[in-house]
């Protein structure tokens, strides 16, 4: 750790970097940044950078509302898109209390506890995000209505279109920053598109995905655009997911693969899917935190609703992708539930803690779902076992205030605000008078 110190404060000083900013979330997955002169980060590395915590969503009790923030030197990038004025860099950080303890509300902390509890089993736990987004003209509506910069489909090539020069610059910066990505392409809705990023263990991607989301929002604004991560922005096209691979790796050997499972996929990864299924319905409510998450997992359109597993099926919540010969470490299970406005240290924590959960307690894998979940009926669905996900927020927050996993996974302090924060979003969604309900019911009634 000191030689990385060693680095970062040389290379501050080589690159005439101006401002370092320090980057930590609030428990709804905000970005929070405090920017530091080049003078003040060896003292940062030494003693942190105190602040009252109280002020931020979550992280601390007023009655205990002084934190520290200590910059983690490995995270340590130059931003790209400020350029060569006034260069500034970024490093994620701990949030500690004043003696020195993590905090027990910081979300990169909550990660952290689940990845020492993996370890302790002898894993290393793995992911790789498919992140959708829509890019519209601006944040402006236009009769009620987002407008999206384009009305190209799903992998559409669009000449000199705006997406396609979006795409382009914001991989390249993404790069920039180390962080490799696998694809990029258009998605099926009117301005909306997809960028996945290449594996990294759950921690480096979660500071990733809060660095990804910045970046798609700073080259937005440089292009004269605007990127949304909401889940649903419209009403007649799909909402963005972030579908999420999942591994888990014992050393170098991928403990999801055995050449002799069916599709590949070894007991422990079996039990694996089988802790996710059943957990499921407790965790949507952090997995889906918003009352839009939940127009787009009952909105079709490959959106996952039912608690299934399938082989290549794209209905089901859990997919099992088919992998290729003779790549026994690509192995992989694909949970299709998260969406792109998750906080991501406390989504992966709680995927982490029910895929483990059957792991420890030796879960049954149920039989899986061959079909299209979504062509059957009602009846067929029950008959086949196939129980769903909440079909809203309060659903949600009702089946994780009994969980004893999501309690004991996320610790009191995150549990308790959680439950506070979305109860009072699902309060004040319910009191509004809608725009449907005026054009269904003023003329009428």
């Amino acid at each position: 750790m000191d030689k990385q110190r060693d680095f970062v404060l040389r290379t501050i000083e080589e690159r005439g970097v101006k401002f370092v900013r320090l980057w930590f979330t609030d428990v709804v997955g905000t970005l929070k940044s405090v920017a530091l002169a080049p003078a003040e980060v060896e003292g940062a590395f030494s003693e942190g950078v105190g602040f009252d915590g109280s002020a931020i969503e979550g992280l601390a009790r007023s009655s205990e509302a002084d934190v520290l923030a200590h910059p983690d030197p490995t995270t340590f990038q130059i931003l790209p898109w400020r350029g060569e004025i006034d260069p500034t860099a970024r490093m994620f950080c701990d949030i500690t209390t004043p003696d020195g303890q993590p905090a027990v509300a910081d979300p990169r902390n909550v990660l952290k506890r689940a990845l020492a509890k993996a370890n302790d089993r002898g894993f290393t736990f793995y992911t790789h995000p498919e992140i959708e987004f829509y890019l519209l003209k601006s944040s402006e509506l236009v009769d009620g209505q987002p407008v999206p910069v384009d009305k190209a489909g799903y992998f559409d090539n669009v000449p000199g279109g705006t997406a396609h020069d979006f795409r382009r610059r914001a991989v390249r910066m993404l790069e920039d920053l180390s962080i490799s990505v696998e694809f990029s392409h258009h998605e099926g809705g009117p301005g909306q598109n997809e960028i996945d990023l290449r594996y990294a263990d759950a921690l480096t991607m979660a500071d990733n995905i809060m660095t990804f989301r910045t970046v798609v929002k700073e080259v937005a604004i440089e292009q004269g655009s605007y990127a949304t991560f909401m889940p649903k922005p419209f009403t007649d096209h799909p909402g963005s997911g972030m579908h999420t691979h999942l591994s888990l790796f014992e050393g170098d050997v991928n403990a999801f693969y055995d050449a002799g499972g069916q599709y590949q996929l070894s007991a422990i990864g079996r039990q694996f899917v089988a802790g996710l299924l059943r957990h499921a319905p407790e965790v949507t409510a952090v997995t889906n935190q918003f009352v839009n998450s939940y127009k787009r997992l009952w909105g079709g359109d490959e959106a996952p609703s039912y608690i299934t597993w399938g082989h290549n099926n794209r209905s089901a919540l859990v997919r099992v992708p088919l992998y290729k010969p003779g790549k026994g470490n690509s192995a992989r299970v694909e949970y299709r539930g998260l969406d792109s406005a998750v906080n991501p240290y406390l989504g992966f924590a709680l995927l982490l803690a029910a895929g483990l959960k059957g792991i420890e307690e030796g879960y049954e894998l149920p039989p899986e779902a061959e079909g299209d979940v979504w062509s059957l009926t009602s009846a067929e669905r029950r008959a086949l076992g196939y129980d769903r996900l909440p079909g809203s927020l309060d659903e949600a927050l009702r089946l994780m205030e009994h969980s004893e996993l999501v309690a004991e996974t996320l610790g009191e302090q995150v549990f308790e605000y959680v439950l506070l924060n979305k109860r009072r979003e699902w309060n004040d969604y319910r009191s509004r008078v809608t725009p449907f309900e005026l054009e269904s019911n003023l003329e009428i009634l």
